[in-house]
């Protein structure tokens, strides 16, 4: 039989980093380790009970479970209209500028494919979240990292951006409240952001989810003047609405990019499911209550969570954002793997090192707060023991 191999585009990536090492933590939990997770950020609080009640009663309708438009339903992309408006001060048009998602990390993708031929530029955050890289290597794109740094809050160097060489780049990755440092967004920021781009003709695609974890000032940078002329903006429900697993997000821009990326994402999937648009609507309808609620939980978690770092001999910046806590390693360490694989092995806690999130993080973790309290003070425990 003719060997078969498979596209040369799959040289380019890996198997991602927790799907490789989470079958490790499962092997070692089948031979009775207990593991505990605080690598993975998937939000273990429920979504609103309002919302799962419209779940259940319009699932069990009979003409909710064909095919969906491609856009969603009206009232999906007005509900994101509303929230835009309620929480971040901005004017969204629900029939041209908003265009709901599969899960932003779907977004990544279409924006990707609609805008980059093989060899166009990108410019990805060192550190930053490894979609960003996978993505532009799967569709042939060349990517021109940028430095991140602790000295700098986690913020682009514009003058360093400006002195690298621009041409041919089309596009730039941005996430505030950044992940995985924590550094929260400004309006001066938003402001270097939108102005960068539309001088360079770079569109500026900001990954906005989670800005309502452990932050009390919620921004866009679709809130600066002139921003949907170039900046395209994700969003998702996962953390802000712990829906993490029914895959709702959204992207919102200007018309014409809307256009764009549809023409890619109709000929990718088949839209989504009736009855979780029509509860998403109303988990956006969410009082403050309810983030108040969330984050109450995830304060007293972030409590623990700097005990843990403290133990083991981290610093991190008290004022991070986000629902995870990132913290810089002992110099005795090699590295943030050396450190994670010692805290797997001896104590059974599963920790992220920070290189997975490019060279700049090499020497940092991760801890998520997207676990019991009981657990990180079991987790907190371990350490102290061991």
């Amino acid at each position: 039989m003719k060997q078969i191999i498979p596209a040369k585009r799959l040289d380019t990536v890996s198997e991602y980093y927790f799907s490789k090492k989470l079958k490790e933590v499962a092997e070692m939990n089948a031979a009775g380790k207990n593991v505990i997770n605080l690598g993975v950020g998937s939000p273990d609080l429920p979504p609103s009970k309002d919302a799962i009640d419209v779940f259940c009663t319009e699932v069990q309708k009979a003409d909710v479970h064909g095919y969906q438009p491609y856009v969603g339903i009206p009232e999906l992309r007005k509900a994101f209209a509303d929230w835009y408006k309620r929480w971040y001060g901005v004017e969204l048009n629900p029939n041209k500028e908003i265009q709901p998602l599969i899960g932003s990390k779907e977004g990544v993708l279409h924006i990707s494919l609609a805008f980059l031929n093989p060899g166009d530029k990108v410019l990805v955050p060192n550190p930053g979240y490894p979609t960003y890289t996978s993505v532009s290597n799967l569709v042939g794109a060349e990517i021109i990292a940028y430095d991140l740094d602790e000295n700098n809050n986690w913020q682009p160097d514009f003058d360093a951006l400006e002195k690298m060489d621009l041409s041919g780049v089309k596009l730039m990755w941005t996430n505030y409240p950044n992940m995985p440092t924590g550094a929260p967004a400004t309006v001066e920021l938003y402001q270097k952001l939108v102005d960068f781009g539309k001088r360079h003709g770079i569109v500026i695609c900001n990954d906005n989810p989670y800005s309502f974890i452990l932050n009390d000032n919620p921004i866009s940078i679709l809130s600066i003047e002139g921003a949907k002329d170039i900046c395209i903006e994700l969003n998702s429900m996962s953390k802000s609405h712990n829906m993490p697993g029914w895959r709702m997000a959204m992207l919102a821009s200007n018309a014409q990019f809307i256009e764009w990326v549809l023409k890619v994402k109709s000929n990718i999937d088949s839209g989504q499911f009736k009855p979780m648009m029509q509860a998403a609507v109303k988990a956006l309808q969410a009082v403050p209550e309810f983030h108040q609620e969330m984050n109450n939980v995830y304060r007293n978690r972030r409590v623990i969570a700097e005990k843990i770092m403290e133990t083991l001999g981290c610093v991190f910046d008290s004022k991070q954002s986000g629902m995870f806590l990132w913290g810089k390693i002992p110099t005795n360490y090699s590295g943030s793997e050396e450190l994670a694989d010692k805290i797997l092995y001896e104590s059974n806690v599963f920790l992220t090192p920070g290189f997975i999130f490019g060279s700049n993080g090499e020497h940092y973790i991760r801890i998520s707060l997207c676990c019991k309290e009981e657990l990180l003070q079991e987790a907190l425990k371990r350490m102290i023991n061991d």
